[in-house]
């Protein structure tokens, strides 16, 4: 009992800690809308106060435009002003009597994009190149770092002076001499065939 009380006041900590630390409580998909100039999140609304977060109940129906959700669970506009209410009580009459303006109204009035607009490109390529290349940047900074201060000096094995007499060393010796490589050096000219 005593470590479920511990265990309760450790979460309880936690929750404090964290909850006047974290500025906003962001979804990913929501973040990623926000960075790439669609202003408003729309499928959660977030309330940001000096120092504390909330996030929309979930358990409510929410607006949300997306591509592959046609229908959202509730309409894009809550309050109606009087100009919005009168042009729904002339919706439920014939809209052969309805003006195009008046059709594209009630169409924002229910949903905030339209699938062209939804389908825009997005300028979202820019932000996953520009994190590769700071990524190969940093790769390129470490793999320099790890060549300068943790990488021991190269063998003198490496140096060219050394690898030209191990060549004259191995010619002397005549190593394989039928079909490798002393084969392709000529002993009467002193060059390579």
């Amino acid at each position: 009992m005593l470590g479920l009380r511990a265990g309760a006041a450790a979460a309880a900590a936690a929750t404090r800690f964290l909850g006047r630390r974290v500025p906003a409580l962001v979804t990913p998909s929501s973040a990623n809308m926000a960075s790439h100039g669609h202003g408003t999140v729309s499928c959660l609304r977030l309330l940001v106060r000096a120092d504390v977060s909330q996030v929309a109940d979930m358990s409510k129906p929410m607006y949300c435009d997306r591509v592959d959700t046609p229908l959202p669970d509730r309409a894009y506009k809550d309050e109606l002003s009087a100009a919005d209410k009168s042009l729904k009580q002339k919706e439920k009459g014939p809209w052969n009597q309805l003006t195009q303006e008046e059709k594209i109204a009630l169409y924002r009035l229910m949903f905030r994009q339209t699938y062209p607009e939804m389908k825009q490109p997005t300028a979202e390529w820019k932000t996953v190149m520009g994190g590769v290349f700071i990524f190969l940047g940093l790769t390129g900074l470490v793999v320099w770092w790890q060549s300068v201060y943790v990488y021991p000096p190269q063998p003198r094995t490496f140096d060219s002076e050394w690898q030209a007499k191990q060549v004259q060393r191995m010619l002397d010796m005549k190593v394989n001499p039928v079909e490798g490589f002393s084969s392709k050096w000529d002993y009467e000219k002193g060059h390579w065939k």
